[in-house]
């Protein structure tokens, strides 16, 4: 599985508001996604609010509304977490969708400069997204990925606009 040698990123999000943003598809499989998000967030010590979408294509604008600034007329989450089910058929529906998502995603990440938890699963079937949504017996858990990625990267990113202009490079340190 791809989950193998994945870091652990565990952080105190004690704090942080969360939006965890869900596609309606699949809804099974979906609702094992939300609960390993769910329990992590809670697990590091965030609040959350569970927003429902169509499908996974509708996941960009909720997230970018979702991160936008509240004097902005936006929700002023600090992260979000998006979980999304795609399934390759015999059309290329899959790809348009899958990319648009991805590609969409990111530009909300970086316009907002807020982090995005990408949950979205790519399968070529079910079984495949079964095996990746956290239920029992599943040997990965996207949601519980997914939400761990967008809290650590929020915990980062807040040390790194709060040390970054006082950080001095110590000669004879390597530099990135």
């Amino acid at each position: 599985m791809s989950g193998a040698g994945a870091p652990d990123l565990r952080v105190d999000a004690t704090g942080l508001r969360v939006a965890v943003i869900a596609g309606s598809w699949h809804q099974e499989i979906m609702n094992d996604l939300i609960k390993g998000a769910h329990e992590t967030i809670m697990g590091m010590g965030a609040d959350h609010t569970l927003f429902r979408v169509g499908g996974a294509f509708e996941l960009p604008l909720a997230a970018q509304a979702a991160l936008t600034p509240a004097e902005q007329g936006g929700g002023g989450f600090d992260a979000v977490v998006c979980l999304g089910i795609i399934i390759r058929g015999g059309t290329p529906h899959f790809d348009f969708v899958a990319n648009a998502v991805t590609d969409g995603l990111t530009r909300v990440q970086l316009d907002t400069g807020r982090p995005v938890g990408f949950g979205i699963l790519t399968t070529d079937n079910e079984q495949q997204a079964i095996d990746r949504s956290g239920a029992p017996g599943a040997p990965e858990s996207k949601g519980q990925e997914a939400a761990e990625a967008a809290l650590h990267l929020a915990v980062t990113a807040r040390h790194i606009r709060t040390e970054g202009p006082s950080m001095r490079l110590v000669p004879g340190t390597p530099q990135a």
